[in-house]
């Protein structure tokens, strides 16, 4: 599993079904790979199933605290409660001039690589654009006005929590300068979030502000500093990385299939004749959604989902102790020819009749209550990114360049993304 997550999910599936059991040594694990069963799990006795505890929980708690990705039962379910206001979809299509501002900026930079066809790192250049949006929409703050600090601090987290495990702690050197490297990564991250949250307390400003955190403040509740802090943090660092993810798989795709792209420019220029996308033409856009949707698919940015059983169970006949971790794979679901005909295949196609597809077949959002609150948000925010783009550019791989995937927090090109943005 550490060597290969990929294979070793795929192989566990492949050669023992949808119910297979393999033992750590420190507990017993349990994967599943039927839709029925991830339903079961996330949604019909989701109840018994929580997050604490899990490899996820051990991962982000010292990052994120007590969060929404972190929390369970009541306390997640008021924190659930307090933070849906703020990505409704009327709330989220106010957001769009961010959206495409921050593309339109990303691309004046892109310039000298343009003309001059250098390769840009795109999925770096992805993640530093949904992370500068995040931080708008949420904070109504420019990530610029922070210098490199703030992206660079959370480069670091990622790097810290994407990589260091409990057996790393044998390489002390290397894991402690590991820790303190995220420590004061955190510090400066807390540091400006906590200095946001207190001028909003100190204007009384906190409510009238047309951005997530103030959406969050008006709610009324009573939620301590620390505790909005984590929200926000949970919110960037959620948000920001995994729609970076699913844009960079989707210009990957789209480089390999022209004839795919074709039809999704051509939707493009039909739609808006050259002028900027807005919320309101998304729906105008299924071509677009669809080749997103596709890419999730494909290259789910969110790979592993895991759960820890609190009472006994029985899945498929098998029992479940109390205890036991449980686990489904979005990698290995998305890619099963039973719900997926030739399942290898970039065929956004499939999702002209989304219908079709089994319950909890599809779960690049996850399932069940817990589903990620601000899918919405990030289905805008790519399609709207993905649009702006190809408006200007289409983005090529160098010839021969091979793309492997990392499994690591989120599904990732191995060694990078280099592409050369060519003028339309």
């Amino acid at each position: 599993m550490r060597a290969d997550p990929l294979g070793f999910v795929t192989a566990l599936h492949g050669s023992y079904g949808d119910v297979s059991c393999h033992r750590t040594p420190s507990e017993t694990v349990y994967l599943l790979g039927r839709p029925d069963l991830a339903r079961w799990v996330l949604k019909d006795n989701g109840a018994n199933y929580t997050k604490k505890g899990t490899p996820d929980d051990h991962m982000l708690r010292p990052l994120l605290g007590n969060g929404l990705l972190t929390s369970s039962g009541a306390e997640w379910a008021a924190q659930r409660r307090m933070c849906a206001p703020a990505f409704r979809p009327s709330k989220v299509r106010t957001f769009d001039t961010v959206i495409t501002d921050a593309t339109a900026a990303m691309l004046f930079r892109w310039a000298p690589a343009i003309a001059s066809g250098e390769p840009l790192a795109v999925d770096h250049q992805l993640t530093s654009l949904t992370l500068g949006i995040l931080v708008q929409a949420i904070l109504g703050v420019d990530v610029d006005g922070f210098g490199q600090g703030f992206g660079r601090a959370v480069d670091a987290v990622n790097a810290f929590i994407g990589h260091f495990t409990d057996q790393d702690s044998a390489r002390r050197a290397d894991a402690a300068a590991g820790l303190l490297t995220f420590t004061r990564a955190k510090a400066f991250l807390d540091m400006v979030t906590d200095t946001l949250i207190a001028a909003r307390r100190g204007n009384g400003s906190g409510t009238h502000q047309h951005d997530l955190l103030g959406a969050m403040m008006s709610q009324g509740h009573d939620i301590s500093d620390s505790e909005l802090r984590e929200q926000v943090l949970t919110l960037i660092m959620a948000g920001h990385e995994t729609t970076a993810k699913a844009l960079t798989w989707t210009f990957y795709l789209l480089d390999r299939h022209p004839d795919e792209q074709d039809l999704v420019v051509a939707e493009i220029d039909r739609v808006l004749g050259g002028r900027p996308p807005t919320a309101g033409d998304i729906a105008s856009l299924p071509v677009c959604q669809r080749v997103i949707k596709e890419s999730m698919r494909l290259y789910p940015p969110i790979w592993l989902i895991s759960r820890r059983a609190i009472s006994p169970d029985v899945i498929d006949g098998y029992p479940v102790a109390p205890g036991t971790l449980v686990c489904l794979s979005q990698w290995v679901m998305h890619r099963d020819e039973r719900y997926w005909p030739d399942p290898e295949r970039f065929q956004p196609e499939r999702f002209a009749a989304p219908e079709r597809i089994p319950s909890h077949a599809y779960l690049p959002f996850g399932g069940g209550e817990r589903v990620c609150l601000g899918q919405h948000f990030a289905m805008v925010e790519a399609v709207l990114a993905l649009v702006a783009v190809l408006q200007r550019v289409r983005l090529r791989l160098p010839a021969g360049y091979r793309v492997q995937p990392e499994a690591l927090v989120t599904l990732r090109p191995r060694t990078g993304m280099p592409m050369t943005a060519v003028p339309r």
